[in-house]
C-alpha cells in the first residue's frame, strides 16, 4: 500500500490535485482572504455580527449534509466546522444544487461529462460557449454562522473545438 496516494474519501474529491497528484487548472483557493478576514476580526477592525451570518439554508445544509471537519471555527472556538459543497452550471437552479451525499460529487462529474461530451458536436458547428459547472466548498459553523467561501473549481467543461486552419501551406 502507498502511504503516499491520497485517500478517497468526502474531501479528498475536491483537492487541488488530481489522482497523479498533478494540479487541477481552474481552482480558485480563498485561504489568504479567510486569513485576512479572521486577523481583521481578531484585531477588533471587524465586528462578530459581521461575520457570523450564515443564510439558515447553509447552516441548515451544513447540520445535515455538511462533511464534519476536526477544524475548530476561528470565531467562536466553540464548535468544528462543516465542509459544503454547491454545484452551479447550465440547467440547475439558480441557487445550485446542494452535494448531500459522497458518491453524488461523482456521479454529477460523469453526469456533466457525458453531457458536455454530448454536446461537443454542436459545439464544432455552432458559436455557443462550452458547458461549465462550478462546484463551491463552503466552510460554516454551525453555533455561531460562521462561513467562508475555501475554493471553487471547475467540474467539468467541454472540450474545446479544435479549429483547423483553412490556410493552405505553400509547398517549397
Amino acid at each position: 500500500m502507498n502511504s503516499l496516494r491520497r485517500p478517497t474519501g468526502w474531501l479528498s474529491q475536491l483537492t487541488l490535485t488530481d489522482d497523479n497528484g498533478e494540479t487541477v487548472g481552474g481552482v480558485i483557493d480563498h485561504r489568504l482572504t479567510r486569513r485576512a478576514l479572521i486577523n481583521e476580526f481578531r484585531r477588533g477592525r471587524i465586528r462578530r455580527e459581521q461575520l457570523c451570518d450564515a443564510h439558515p439554508d447553509l447552516v441548515r445544509a451544513a447540520k445535515n449534509f455538511g462533511d464534519a471537519t476536526s477544524v475548530k471555527c476561528p470565531i467562536c472556538v466553540q464548535d468544528n466546522v462543516a465542509l459544503v459543497t454547491y454545484v452551479f452550471g447550465p440547467r440547475l437552479p439558480s441557487h445550485g444544487r446542494c452535494i448531500t451525499k459522497p458518491h453524488e460529487l461523482e456521479e454529477f462529474r460523469q453526469l456533466a461529462q457525458h453531457t458536455e461530451q454530448h454536446r461537443a458536436d454542436e459545439l464544432l458547428t455552432s458559436q455557443s460557449s462550452p458547458i461549465t459547472y462550478t462546484a463551491y466548498v463552503v466552510e460554516c459553523c454551525r453555533s455561531c454562522r460562521w462561513h467562508h467561501l475555501l475554493r471553487s473549481l471547475p467540474m467539468a467543461t467541454a472540450p474545446k473545438p479544435e479549429i483547423k486552419s483553412t490556410r493552405h501551406r505553400s509547398r517549397r
